[in-house]
């Protein structure tokens, strides 16, 4: 099965629909907080994303059936003074992990990264998601320290 995978138009009505079910799924699975969406991201995430001039998003197709996403926004590394790209969310319908899915836009990713001259590309995955930190690892990432004695980044939130 060939892994098609273009950039997601956040006005065209098929893409933005195929964003907002990919989501759902993602947000469904244990691994993105087992909750749907809710109704207002449902009806205003492409709307939103689409008045982002940092954002974009690539979508994976098999035999024309979206089956995985990844949305990205750009930032700004102070210490290199470049840009980078900040992989956001990334989603592989449960029926086809396992096929090269998350790779093929994990290079896709790359690909636009280095075309835009970024310096990096960074991502947060939970500690326990052994599969996603496998592919991550596949293709190259490994957890951030400046100095090995001083640990390791952690990412923090804090809810508004």
């Amino acid at each position: 099965m060939a892994v098609e995978v273009e950039l997601l138009d956040y006005h065209n009505p098929k893409h933005a629909s195929e964003l907002v079910d990919l989501m759902n799924q993602y947000a469904l699975d244990p691994m993105g907080g087992a909750q749907p969406l809710s109704d207002f991201v449902t009806q205003n995430l492409a709307s939103a994303l689409s008045k982002r001039e940092d954002a974009f998003s690539l979508i994976a197709y098999i035999d024309n059936k979206a089956v995985g996403l990844v949305n990205c926004m750009e930032g700004f590394s102070t210490f290199s003074c470049k840009p980078l790209v900040n992989i956001h969310d990334l989603v592989v319908d449960k029926h086809y992990r396992g096929q090269g899915v998350g790779q093929r836009l994990l290079a896709k990713v790359e690909e636009l990264a280095r075309e835009k001259g970024c310096c990096k590309l960074t991502l947060e995955v939970l500690s326990g998601n052994h599969v996603a930190k496998a592919v991550y690892e596949k293709h190259g990432f490994s957890d951030y320290a400046l100095d090995p004695e001083k640990g390791s980044a952690l990412f923090w939130q804090k809810n508004l």
